[in-house]
């Protein structure tokens, strides 16, 4: 008998691949290791392809070539590849994606925030918006930074190390209170 889980379509985070120039290898695979739906644009397609990785979509308005057979194209529709990408899996269901870029426009991705799980990766760094009230359990002296610009904003557990960066003051948790729907914190990844 198998030990193998069963994974169903949407399980798992879709990956969507924007940039991976600065990507450590070794946390790209850990994000591809149960099978997710793979989009990216077509600057990343050839990269992928060369590293062995299946795509199922590839961000074009034109012609995405031979890479790989299978390969669907997802025309842009007048969007950027990110909001071609979001508005394909929140139109689609997908519960949660994983985003993978060099450059981060946050404004790419505020239309989004509350519509799909989302988290987003960038160099070492993993971004992602929090409601307020969050609370997350980690060991002292790790970093958050705030992406948003809070209003209200009161924390708990956190000391400031410089503009909108804090450290975490102690094993345990921290919070974060402010008065908009939303803010993109980035932790920094090991």
């Amino acid at each position: 008998m198998s030990s193998h889980h069963i994974v169903r379509e949407k399980q798992e985070p879709a990956l969507l691949v924007l940039s991976m120039d600065t990507f450590d290898e070794e946390m790209l695979g850990q994000l591809l290791e149960w099978s997710p739906t793979v989009i990216c644009s077509t600057g990343t397609a050839e990269k992928l392809d060369a590293s062995g990785i299946k795509i199922d979509w590839i961000i074009s308005d034109g012609d995405s070539g031979d890479l790989q057979s299978d390969v669907k194209v997802m025309p842009s529709g007048g969007d950027n590849a990110a909001g071609a990408a979001l508005k394909y899996l929140v139109t689609h269901n997908y519960p949660a994606v994983n985003v993978i870029t060099d450059v981060l426009d946050l404004k790419d991705f505020l239309f989004y925030a509350d519509k799909i799980n989302l988290v987003i990766f960038r160099e070492r760094q993993k971004i992602y918006p929090v409601n307020s009230g969050f609370s997350k359990w980690k060991p002292a002296g790790e970093f958050i930074e705030v992406l948003s610009h809070p209003s209200g904003l009161q924390i708990s557990g956190l000391e400031a190390t410089s503009t909108n960066r804090y450290k975490t003051t102690h094993d345990g948790f921290f919070t974060l209170q402010f008065e908009q729907p939303f803010l993109f914190i980035a932790e920094d990844i090991a």
